[in-house]
């Protein structure tokens, strides 16, 4: 009994997080990757030659970020899958493909986001005042209801013990489950989202900021308080680039 119980243990608390970990760490990779070649494309490419291949390379690119981004905060109740499945990975493993299935789809409107903006961020004054209004919405949302509500499940469900009618049974309940704590990420977190698209799709500085506040807002006792405190830098930085639009290019850069 005891081996069978260390084997589950060693497959729900070291397996399954060094897996996906390693996928965030494979993320990273391939979003430098992205990077470089976006704006090599940038650079070499004209809007005629876009092609319907745009499309799939940017949710592949868009995918691995999200992995990157969002696996680590995810870890708890990926564990807590397991656990219920009684030391099964299996169970685990389809809630985080749920999980990632809605920032697929997600992708799909980034990348019209992405497209119209990308060719055009470092050009006009428009650009900073635009940056400056997603901004200053991104900081109005952090202090919504919506955006307590989402994060509250958010928690909730890493530290919710497991009941007896809490196994996850099936491979649809599971998707299911995963499909629904992504929706809950994705109404606390989207317009972080929002914000790296207008600052620029592929910003890596932006992208490791972005990611290190939404994992300490899910996992950090200080969460509420340091969601408080990026609604007021999201706000004051809006503020100055609405009134000072050129500083947008010290962002970018």
């Amino acid at each position: 009994m005891g081996s069978i119980q260390a084997r589950m243990r060693w497959r729900t608390d070291v397996w399954l997080p060094a897996v996906l970990l390693i996928l965030a760490g494979l993320g990273w990779w391939w979003s430098v990757v992205s990077a470089a070649g976006m704006r090599g494309d940038a650079m070499s490419m004209s809007m005629g030659a876009q092609s319907t291949m745009s499309l799939a390379v940017f949710l592949i690119a868009w995918v691995a970020m999200m992995a990157a981004m969002m696996l680590p905060g995810v870890l708890p109740v990926v564990r807590r899958y397991a656990h219920a499945a009684a030391g099964s990975a299996v169970p685990a493993v389809i809630f985080v493909v749920g999980y990632l299935a809605v920032w697929s789809v997600v992708g799909i409107p980034a990348f019209l986001a992405s497209n119209r903006l990308d060719p055009m961020v470092h050009t006009g004054p428009w650009v900073g005042r635009f940056a400056g209004a997603v901004a200053v919405a991104a900081g109005l949302h952090q202090l919504s209801p919506l955006k307590a509500t989402c994060l509250r499940q958010c928690r909730w469900l890493m530290s919710l013990s497991n009941g007896p009618g809490e196994r996850p049974e099936g491979a649809a309940r599971a998707l299911l489950a995963g499909g629904r704590y992504g929706m809950f990420c994705l109404g606390s977190c989207w317009m972080l989202m929002v914000v790296l698209i207008a600052f620029g799709t592929m910003q890596l500085a932006w992208m490791v900021a972005l990611a290190v506040v939404i994992w300490l807002e899910k996992l950090a006792p200080f969460g509420d308080r340091l969601r408080l405190l990026t609604a007021a830098m999201l706000v004051a930085l809006g503020v100055a680039l609405l009134v000072h639009p050129v500083f947008v290019t010290h962002l970018l850069s």
